[in-house]
């Protein structure tokens, strides 16, 4: 690999155009001018935390195939720097790059807890799922700053309503308390993303994100207190983590997961020109090869918007791959599964709020 002329600490090398500049909007460089003409560094690799102020923090997720109905994003953009995040290209809708800026330009909603507490004390409101995040993860290093994740269980556990995670952090385990409290009344599923068990890849692929030694401690901490955790395997990219299902699978049975999810790598929007910049610099050695055999797996394309074929991908190397997950689900969790929220003690907590008034 040739990282020496790497920017350290990214996943990222370069910002891509935004898509909606490029057809609407006329960019100016008057700073990046400034800093040049005063002998300046504009870019020091630093991340900007920038608070912005939605009117709602809930969404409603239209795609069939995500597997969630209900999402919300305390954080836009996500310091992990994973280079395949499909999350990139929201990036462009706040004006920036899905390339550096995703990483760089952090957007932080402090008012997320009384959102979702507004959200959830509106009469037509019921019970759904609300998984955090849908789109950056709620535990980004962001996070042990401004806690807004944690404020947001707080809301949850008050109104006794279900809520799913998605993360690849080990501060989860800073909220141990509220997560145990939310089990004890199926209030929370845990979703711990694992891509590799080799370093080297975890320090390129992702490389902001906690090592997979301690991803796996943390599977084991929330199940042992009895927090239901399934990792993903997401997402399984050909010749960089393909070879490592089964190996990953065992790995998560031990540590206590209840079960396994999937995807095949899919390069949608900006997200192909960045990841290509990325491979190329670091596994030039196999980059024609990986980007070829991702083509082989959305009909010669590095991406598929079609829904159901996207996430599982077609041909015979994604077949493989979905092969063997199935291989793995019946050898290390044949006798697991992870349960469905309780759904019904929000209602009742409603009910008996509304007749104290």
């Amino acid at each position: 690999m040739n990282l020496k002329s790497a920017i350290k600490g990214r996943g990222a090398q370069l910002n891509v155009p935004n898509r909606f500049f490029e057809l609407s909007h006329e960019m100016r460089d008057d700073f990046l001018e400034f800093c040049r003409k005063e002998g300046e560094i504009s870019d020091k690799n630093k991340t900007l935390y920038l608070e912005v102020f939605p009117k709602t923090i809930v969404n409603k997720v239209e795609s069939p195939d995500v597997g969630m109905t209900y999402s919300m994003n305390s954080y836009q953009g996500c310091e992990h720097g994973c280079i395949y995040c499909y999350a990139r290209n929201s990036h462009e809708y706040w004006g920036y790059s899905a390339g550096l800026d995703f990483e760089r330009r952090i957007l932080v909603k402090k008012d997320a807890p009384k959102l979702l507490e507004a959200q959830l004390k509106k009469k037509s409101w019921k019970a759904h799922t609300i998984v955090m995040s849908g789109n950056t993860d709620c535990y980004q290093p962001a996070e042990k700053q401004f806690e807004i994740t944690r404020q947001c269980l707080e809301v949850f556990l008050k109104y006794k309503h279900p809520v799913g995670i998605i993360t690849k952090n080990a501060l989860i385990l800073r909220d141990l308390d509220l997560l145990t409290a939310l089990a004890k009344d199926n209030l929370v599923g845990v979703n711990i993303s694992i891509t590799s068990l080799s370093e080297d890849t975890r320090r390129i692929l992702e490389p902001r994100t906690a090592t997979i030694k301690k991803r796996l401690e943390t599977v084991k901490i929330l199940s042992e207190n009895g927090i239901p955790v399934n990792v993903m395997l997401a997402p399984i990219i050909p010749s960089i983590n393909s070879h490592e299902i089964l190996p990953l699978a065992k790995a998560a049975s031990e540590h206590g997961a209840l079960s396994i999810a999937h995807t095949i790598v899919r390069l949608n929007g900006a997200i192909g020109e960045i990841f290509k910049d990325w491979i190329y610099k670091t596994m030039p050695d196999r980059a024609d090869k990986v980007l070829h055999q991702i083509e082989s797996c959305h009909g010669g394309s590095l991406n598929d918007s079609r829904y159901k074929t996207r996430m599982r991908g077609e041909g015979k190397i994604a077949e493989q791959i979905n092969n063997l997950v199935r291989l793995a689900r019946r050898k290390y969790f044949s006798n697991k599964m992870m349960p469905k929220l309780n759904l019904d003690l929000h209602e009742a907590f409603k009910d008996g709020q509304l007749k104290l008034f």
